[in-house]
C-alpha cells in the first residue's frame, strides 16, 4: 500500500489532503471527523484585518457616543480604548482545536497593512498555530498603482511577517500575476516556506431589476483544477525549495493525483467536504490510495511532479504548443454542426 505521508511547510503530514481554510474550523467537532477520516492538516477560516478594524471602530463609536448623552456618564462607562477587541476570538478556536487535534493547525490571515499581519501573525503563533498561510489579496483601483507596485507593497509584507514569527510562514496567491514563477521566486527569497494555489475569489453578480450587487457562494468544481495543475507544473520546475500546495477544484481522489502528479505536495479541500461532510475526505483518501496503488507508485512522493514542466526543454514552447493542439481539437469538433 502507498505511503501518504508527504511534507509541507517543513511540517510532516500523515496524508496530502488537508482541511482548506473553511467553517470546519470553527467546529472542533468536525475537525475531528476530517482527522479521523485522514485529513493531514487543518488551515483555519481567514482572519480578515478589516473585519477586526472596523468592530474596534464600531465599539469605540457606540462608546464614545453614549459618553457624550450623560454628564455622568464617563464614570461608569469603560474606556473604548480599553474595550478588547483583537484576534482573541481566533486565538480560543484555535486553542480549541490544538487541545482536540493531533494534526497541525494552520492559521491564515489577510490582511492588508504590515502592522496588522505581523501582530495578528505573532498571535496566533503565540497561542500554538504550527504555520501561517498569508492570503496576498490586493485590488489595483486607480492608475496610479502598476503592478509593480502592487507587487513590490505585497513582498514587503510577507518579508514583516517572516520577520516576526519563528513558525512556518506559506503564502495563497491568486493567479493574477504577469509571472507567476517569478513572483513565486521572490517571494521564496523573502523566506516564505510554501506557496498556495491559487485564491478562490466570489466573483459579484449585477442584479439587472434592483441594479445591485448579489455576493453568491458559489461552491468550486473540478472544471476549476487545470488553472492550478498549469501553475503547478511550472512552479515545481522553478521553485523546488518550496512546498506546494493545490486549493480549488479537488473533489475526487483522482483530482489530487492530478494536483501531486504536476508537484503538489498537498492538497487543500474544502468544498467537497462542505457539500458531504468532513469524514468525506476518507473517501478522497482511499480513491487517492487505490490510484496510487494501481499505478504501482509507493508513495506519493514518488508520484509528485511526474508531470512536472522540469522534464520539458522549452517549457514556455510547450505550453503553447498544447494551447494550439486544445484549439484544434475543438475546430475538428465544432458543436453548432449538430444543431444544422
Amino acid at each position: 500500500m502507498a505511503d501518504l505521508q508527504t511534507s509541507w511547510l517543513g511540517l510532516t503530514l500523515t496524508s496530502p489532503l488537508v482541511v482548506a481554510a473553511s467553517p470546519i474550523s470553527r467546529d472542533p467537532a468536525a475537525a475531528m471527523q476530517a482527522e479521523a477520516a485522514g485529513a493531514g492538516a487543518i488551515v483555519m477560516h481567514s482572519l480578515f484585518e478589516e473585519q477586526l478594524i472596523e468592530e474596534q471602530m464600531a465599539a469605540h463609536r457606540y462608546f464614545d457616543q453614549l459618553a457624550d448623552t450623560n454628564a455622568e456618564a464617563r464614570s461608569f462607562l469603560p474606556d473604548s480604548d480599553l474595550y478588547p477587541l483583537d484576534a482573541e476570538g481566533m486565538v480560543a478556536e484555535l486553542q480549541a482545536l490544538r487541545q482536540q487535534l493531533t494534526i497541525p493547525v494552520v492559521a491564515s490571515l489577510n490582511g492588508n497593512t504590515p502592522g496588522g499581519w505581523t501582530r495578528y501573525a505573532a498571535r496566533l503563533a503565540d497561542a500554538g498555530a504550527s504555520a501561517i498561510e498569508l492570503n496576498l489579496y490586493d485590488v489595483a483601483s486607480t492608475t496610479a498603482t502598476s503592478g509593480a507596485d502592487v507587487e513590490r507593497r505585497q513582498l514587503e509584507v510577507v518579508a514583516a511577517v517572516v520577520a516576526a514569527v519563528s513558525i512556518p510562514v506559506g503564502v495563497k496567491i491568486s493567479p493574477f500575476y504577469a509571472s507567476v514563477p517569478a513572483f513565486v521566486h521572490q517571494l521564496e527569497q523573502a523566506g516564505v516556506r510554501g506557496v498556495t494555489v491559487f485564491n478562490r475569489f466570489y466573483d459579484p453578480v449585477v442584479d439587472l431589476d434592483t441594479l445591485a450587487v448579489r455576493r453568491n457562494l458559489e461552491s468550486s468544481t473540478s472544471a476549476e483544477l487545470p488553472l492550478r495543475l498549469h501553475a503547478l507544473a511550472i512552479l515545481s520546475a522553478t521553485s523546488g525549495a518550496l512546498s506546494l500546495a493545490c486549493s480549488g477544484g479537488v473533489h475526487t481522489g483522482e483530482d489530487a493525483a492530478r494536483a501531486i502528479l504536476c508537484g503538489a505536495h498537498v492538497v487543500q479541500v474544502a468544498s467537497a467536504l462542505l457539500t458531504h461532510g468532513p469524514a468525506h475526505i476518507g473517501t478522497l483518501r482511499g480513491e487517492l490510495q487505490h490510484w496510487l496503488d494501481d499505478k504501482g507508485y509507493t508513495s506519493s512522493a514518488a508520484a509528485r511532479g511526474v508531470l512536472g514542466l522540469a522534464k520539458a526543454e522549452d517549457p514556455s514552447v510547450w505550453t503553447r504548443l498544447n494551447y494550439i493542439r486544445s484549439l484544434d481539437t475543438w475546430r475538428e469538433q465544432p458543436t453548432w454542426r449538430n444543431h444544422t
